[in-house]
């Protein structure tokens, strides 16, 4: 007669451990069938030092790695030094919204610092401050406060208006603050590759997070550099950080799904309720394509999604200024605006630098080409999400030209996209995050 062992059920949780003994604690698993409690008393006796030098950097076991994760808080770099940090699959964090955030106060990165450059600054701040009362009165005025609606919301919702359109004018070296929620081998992985960023800003960035990361957990960030990885992550880094397609114009797709592939999971599709997921299984369907032109501003919040691949777009000042910006702002503002695109953009291009550096003096409202590839349960979950009234109406087109794009292609996906028109939203006012008084 077989002899099974009997063991009790237990299930706890362990949140006390810094990341590096977390990780050892869960390594353990591989290699005894001891109860985490007995594995938890080695790591407090011996530490995870020497383990995580060994096994996670030595041996190159990087799921290790995955077990323990840190947050790091980035303060006072730019929109540009954020999104590189973004632009990653796997980014978890947060980032100062220019939506909801008067950016009049915070400092901006001049990587030139020449009379030129600090002259275009200026004035896209002069316009940000000097137009935000005069726009306000403007809201107040053509969206009046409603019998039974707050006070207090409508004021935080005509804040948030006037910065959902004056963000267009904050240029792109802005400063602003990030947290980076990771886990030790992403960190790593991420920062080898931000090392060689063609922006001297990031590169200096980098090398402080590094210089953190190795005070506070040096065994796991010892690797061993072996020069023909360098060789090859400079080079990617160097011509692939951005993403430029002059030729790019109206909103395209392109799908290589064939519909007949969806009629094993027809039930799944066809049936799925709202805001509930499709399956990730579906991801191996293939994927949709999509090019379209979109501002920076709003650029930004689609390029964090973690679900598809978001090419960082160059900002430049080819494609010229969203539209949706200047229409909403009253005629004397419209008129000094519109004016101000005009020389801004020509003193931008007088300045003797490189592509990627005179980012920092264009303003958030320039149009960039966005190039995105999502499988099917990727491309319904950004287009329902980004089709909500509180999302910046800007992207909001772009999501509808997505459902618009889905309901063609695969007309048995159910969708429940908000296909009304972007306007007034007092909801605006209460997305907020409240101070808790203790």
């Amino acid at each position: 007669m077989t002899h099974f062992p009997k063991k009790e059920r237990l299930i706890f949780i362990e949140d006390s451990l810094n990341p590096e003994d977390n990780a050892m604690l869960q390594a353990l698993y591989s290699r005894s069938s001891e109860s985490a409690l007995e594995h938890l008393k080695k790591v407090k006796e011996k530490g995870s030092g020497k383990f995580m030098a060994s096994f996670y950097v030595g041996y190159g076991h990087g799921s290790i790695g995955d077990c323990g994760t840190t947050t790091i808080f980035i303060e006072n770099v730019s929109i540009l030094a954020a999104k590189a940090i973004q632009d990653w699959r796997l980014y978890s964090g947060q980032e100062t919204s220019t939506r909801y955030i008067d950016m009049a106060k915070q400092p901006i990165i001049d990587p030139l610092k020449t009379p030129a450059s600090e002259a275009i600054l200026k004035k896209w701040m002069d316009f940000y401050i000097g137009s935000q009362e005069r726009l306000k009165t403007h809201l107040r005025q053509t969206y009046a406060r409603q019998e039974g609606e707050d006070e207090k919301v409508y004021e935080r919702t005509v804040n948030a208006r006037s910065f959902d359109i004056l963000r267009a004018f904050l240029p792109a070296g802005i400063a602003t603050q990030l947290s980076w929620h990771t886990n030790l081998r992403q960190a790593a992985d991420k920062l080898a590759l931000l090392r060689y960023h063609p922006l001297p800003e990031i590169k200096e960035m980098t090398e402080l997070i590094l210089e953190k990361l190795r005070e506070k957990y040096p065994s796991s960030f010892s690797h061993k550099e072996y020069e023909a990885q360098e060789a090859y992550r400079k080079d990617i880094i160097a011509n692939y950080s951005y993403y430029l397609n002059t030729a790019t114009k109206d909103f395209s797709f392109s799908t290589n799904i064939k519909p007949e592939s969806l009629a094993p999971y027809q039930n799944s599709i066809s049936s799925r309720p709202i805001k509930t997921n499709l399956p990730s299984f579906l991801d191996e369907l293939g994927g949709c394509t999509c090019d379209y032109l979109l501002d920076f501003g709003s650029a930004r919040d689609a390029q964090r999604h973690r679900n598809g691949v978001f090419r960082m777009p160059l900002l430049t000042t080819h494609f010229g200024f969203h539209p949706w910006y200047l229409k909403q702002l009253p005629d004397d503002v419209r008129t000094e605006a519109e004016a101000l695109i005009k020389e801004q953009s020509s003193s931008i291009a007088l300045l003797q630098t490189s592509d990627e550096i005179r980012q920092y003096y264009i303003s958030l409202g320039f149009l960039v080409s966005c190039h995105t590839y999502y499988s099917l349960p990727e491309m319904v979950y950004v287009t329902e999400l980004r089709s909500d009234t509180t999302v910046h109406a800007t992207y909001r087109e772009i999501a509808h030209h997505m459902h618009h794009a889905l309901r063609e292609h695969f007309p048995s996906v159910q969708l429940y996209t908000n296909l009304e028109e972007s306007s007034w939203d007092i909801r605006r006012g209460n997305q907020d995050i409240k101070k808790i008084t203790v």
